[in-house]
């Protein structure tokens, strides 16, 4: 069985209350672009938008900037230039960033938890990643994981978190990570081997575009593991971004939802 880094979704909840950074929480994602020039481009652009931003500075031989989207999630880009593993997915066409500045995939995500050794057991033991160093960052000593073709587009980071409080989910927060399995199948042998294991589990669920296992590590972590199928109907080279899928059962109901969604300025 292998896995490999799915994708990134934003849920649009009115009313929901804001969350709280700490320890047991997903506290960081990455995003990837192609270069140190990319990263230099983003940090013009940020500042073109207002968006509070570091300077660019390395970490783990990797030049990166770190962020806060307008809810307070952090993010963090992170230049490809020495990357070694996953390539980089293709810019869409549509967007007003040049393509080779534009965002190229997902990039590490960091883990806080409060018992360390707990998490690190699950990634190494449980889903196969490959422990490839560390490196210290705000006191803390986060090491850096991979899997698969490693790189990148590739990897979990993972820190000791004793200065914080226990992170409250909410608006700017991380839901769950989602990491892919190939088919059907596997993720079926997934389903039983967690199930052995005795992690609380959802068991096999049937997303109509892709079918999924949901299960909490140790430190309350969620995980899903994520088949790439059936997929959309959707052509994402011409219509993404401009485009709402909906499952068959509520393609009655377009108008009616369409209407309640935020409209998204895809030309800024």
């Amino acid at each position: 069985m292998e896995i490999r880094v799915r994708h990134l979704l934003f849920f649009e909840i009115p009313n929901a209350i804001r969350g709280n950074k700490g320890y047991n929480s997903i506290a960081r994602v990455g995003l990837r672009v192609p270069s140190d020039e990319a990263l230099a481009y983003w940090a013009e652009r940020l500042t073109m938008f207002h968006v509070k931003h570091s300077d660019i500075y390395e970490q783990f031989d990797r030049n990166v900037l770190d962020f806060e989207d307008v809810d307070g999630l952090s993010v963090q880009l992170i230049s490809d230039r020495r990357n070694e593993g996953v390539a980089g997915g293709t810019p869409w066409e549509g967007s007003p960033v040049p393509s080779r500045f534009a965002i190229i995939g997902l990039g590490p995500v960091l883990f806080s938890t409060l018992k360390k050794e707990k998490t690190d057991r699950v990634l190494s033991k449980v889903l196969g990643f490959d422990r490839m160093g560390a490196f210290e960052d705000d006191e803390k000593l986060v090491t850096v994981f991979q899997v698969g073709e490693g790189g990148n587009g590739a990897e979990v980071q993972l820190e000791g978190n004793f200065k914080d409080e226990h992170a409250v989910e909410g608006i700017g927060s991380v839901h769950h990570v989602a990491f892919r399995v190939e088919d059907d199948a596997e993720l079926r042998e997934w389903v039983e081997y967690i199930q052995d294991l005795g992690y609380p589990n959802s068991g096999f669920v049937d997303r109509h575009y892709f079918h999924s296992l949901y299960f909490r590590e140790e430190n309350g972590i969620l995980i899903e593991l994520a088949t790439d199928g059936p997929g959309f109907k959707t052509d994402f080279e011409k219509e993404r971004g401009t485009y709402v899928e909906l499952p068959p059962a509520l393609e009655g109901r377009r108008a009616e939802i369409e209407a309640h969604l935020t409209e998204l300025d895809t030309d800024i």
